[in-house]
């Protein structure tokens, strides 16, 4: 049986990911996640880093201007795509039941984050799993402005793909070893980035349990 390292390994195989078509699947992975609902629990984060991080050593045929505009792009357009979904569906989401694919509290959870920051929540939220999901979902739902929602859309991909591809792009040109510890980055990315997520879960528990 294989160990949970050894499936680590398997999922943090970037270099074969991203090396052989890996390049479009991970355009794939970010529209997807970051507009179709169903596409939440994709590793978005570690995919830029990792990819920034081998386009440092030239690990992948892609240059670090192409990779960057292209992720910003696929950013874009999967937070069109999830506006225009929320947009289309409207309060008829709330009601639509949870299945393996869809949960009613990650609405729930992007419609309180949205409530406390706002239109910045379309940025802000791309740094946290489900939330950068959800987001311009809800923010459909609502009908937000869409030139209002096209700044925060545009301002949002350049940040968080820029933050995490060029992060991974120049510790690796600074720090060439990182490529071998490949398991430890994704796990330490995971964590930080789903401590927030874990606490607002918990805390809305909390409130619903004093309410009881």
């Amino acid at each position: 049986m294989e160990s949970i390292w050894e499936h680590l390994q398997n999922l943090t195989d970037a270099q074969s990911i991203l090396s052989k078509g890996g390049f479009y699947f991970l355009l794939i992975v970010v529209f997807a996640e970051t507009g179709l609902f169903f596409g939440f629990f994709l590793p978005g984060d570690y995919l830029l880093f990792m990819a920034g991080l081998l386009c440092s050593s030239g690990k992948i045929d892609v240059g670090l201007g192409t990779l960057v505009l292209s992720v910003i792009a696929a950013g874009i357009l999967g937070n069109y795509t999830g506006y225009w979904f929320g947009y289309r569906t409207g309060p008829m989401l709330f009601k639509k039941n949870d299945s393996l694919f869809f949960k009613k509290r990650y609405i729930e959870v992007a419609e309180e984050f949205y409530a406390k920051h706002g239109g910045m929540a379309l940025v802000l939220g791309r740094f946290f799993p489900i939330i950068r999901t959800f987001a311009p979902i809800f923010a459909g739902v609502v009908k937000v402005d869409f030139k209002r929602f096209t700044v925060y859309n545009f301002a949002g991909s350049v940040t968080w793909v820029n933050t995490f591809i060029l992060s991974g792009y120049f510790l690796g040109r600074k720090f060439p070893q990182l490529q071998n510890y490949l398991e430890y980055i994704v796990v330490g990315l995971i964590v930080i980035t789903s401590i927030p997520l874990l606490w607002a879960f918990l805390k809305r528990r909390l409130v619903k349990t004093e309410n009881i």
